[in-house]
């Protein structure tokens, strides 16, 4: 079978590959809002003075660390029930894949609170702040920027990573193209579809991103 690209199917099935690129989207950034905080509370959580507390989410960020996201994907979705917790689709994926890059954001962060002089530290105990206070005020206004790279690259990876979503019945992007093909056994033009309107979000989000440290780490007078 030659190569032949239908430009009327392409026109038919661009439509709904767009309109499931919301879905995507929606996925990404609900997924990524869950594993920005969820790591920055496994981040703090291995600096308390609690040796057990500390252990446990450490070996907890390691475990999630280790396995496959579609593993972590299809334990919520379908061993969650045994225990009495049935989500949908939508909120499963959106636990798991959050859960999943919280423990690779949580690495970020402890990279950035550790790169914030000792002696800054040191100071705010001198001014008896509290944690909070030390941290809203001083610790994380110097932490966050040299953070900022690598948060960005797990944006454009949550992104790149929710097609996985399909396998239990998330209608995003990848769901769509498989349907699409199933429907009418073309799948030239909706999966290439696909790989270009990821590339289309992916590039120009790296370079935003980019931008933005940029901008950040020169208003803060870093190099």
């Amino acid at each position: 079978m030659g190569f032949e690209w239908k430009w009327d199917f392409t026109f038919e099935i661009l439509p709904r590959l767009l309109a499931a690129t919301l879905n995507t989207l929606m996925a990404a950034g609900i997924g990524y809002g869950i594993a920005i905080l969820l790591g920055l509370v496994f981040a703090l959580a291995q600096r308390t003075p609690s040796r057990v507390l500390t252990f446990v989410v450490r070996e907890f960020v390691e475990f999630v660390r280790s396995t496959p996201l579609i593993l972590q994907i299809f334990f919520v979705y379908y061993v969650g029930p045994q225990f009495g917790i049935r989500l949908g689709p939508w909120v499963a994926g959106m636990i798991a894949i959050g859960l999943h890059y919280s423990a690779y954001l949580s690495e970020v962060y402890r990279g950035g609170l550790e790169s914030v002089p000792k002696g800054q530290w040191e100071a705010c105990t001198a001014l008896n702040m509290s944690t909070a206070k030390a941290y809203r005020r001083i610790i994380f206004p110097q932490a966050i920027p040299p953070a900022l790279a690598g948060m960005g690259n797990y944006l454009v990876g949550i992104f790149k990573d929710t097609p996985m979503l399909s396998v239990i019945g998330v209608a995003e992007l990848m769901h769509t193209a498989n349907a699409i093909g199933s429907e009418s056994y073309r799948f030239l033009e909706p999966y290439t579809l696909v790989g270009v309107i990821f590339l289309a979000i992916s590039l120009p989000t790296a370079a935003l991103i980019r931008v933005f440290e940029t901008r950040v780490r020169r208003k803060l007078g870093l190099k």
